[in-house]
């Protein structure tokens, strides 16, 4: 293996040993009621739990039938009060937890894009800084031919982030007018 791919690998690993110190950093900011939601949360999303509300759900009518067939009172007559009561109260449950564990996620995911951002805004301060340094060593050295690069020139000048932010903000504005008019 050559000086150049340890390099490359020791370079991933370190990338990747980051990114896995910030979620052990996010994962130890939980509290324990967060911790308790994510476990529900993570319960409640699979496709096992369907079929546990759909067998509950069943059980609880036959229940009631079959109390009416032997001729006794059921706990929960048509139209099932106490079910529907049961099922909303669920739904309020369920709704909460999906949405505690959504805000978690949405603040992570606005981590992640400022940290891009931050990285793209170097990225390319750097190529202009390289762009800068080929175009004085193309100036420099006596066997190549010097002449003006006009796209060069342009890529040499880093971009402002202020310059980047504000016409994000103009695009987004506009985007929204146009969809404003759209629906008019």
């Amino acid at each position: 293996m050559s000086t150049s791919d340890a390099n490359d690998r020791e370079q991933i690993n370190q990338n990747i040993a980051a990114v896995l110190e910030f979620y052990a950093r996010e994962e130890q900011k939980l509290s324990g009621s967060q911790r308790t939601l994510e476990r529900v949360s993570h319960f409640l999303g699979r496709p096992s739990f369907l079929g546990v509300i759909v067998l509950f759900a069943g059980a609880w009518l036959l229940a009631n039938i079959a109390l009416v067939a032997l001729g006794r009172m059921p706990f929960d007559a048509p139209p099932y009060f106490w079910l529907q009561g049961l099922v909303g109260l669920s739904a309020l449950l369920m709704a909460t937890i999906v949405l505690t564990k959504q805000n978690r996620i949405a603040r992570l995911a606005e981590q992640r894009a400022h940290l891009d951002l931050t990285v793209t805004l170097l990225t390319e301060q750097k190529a202009a800084k390289l762009i800068d340094l080929l175009e004085e060593l193309r100036r420099d050295l006596p066997n190549v031919k010097d002449r003006h690069d006009s796209d060069a020139a342009a890529l040499q000048q880093a971009m402002s982030p202020d310059l980047v932010l504000a016409a994000l903000d103009e695009g987004r504005e506009s985007g929204l007018h146009a969809s404003d008019e759209r629906a008019l």
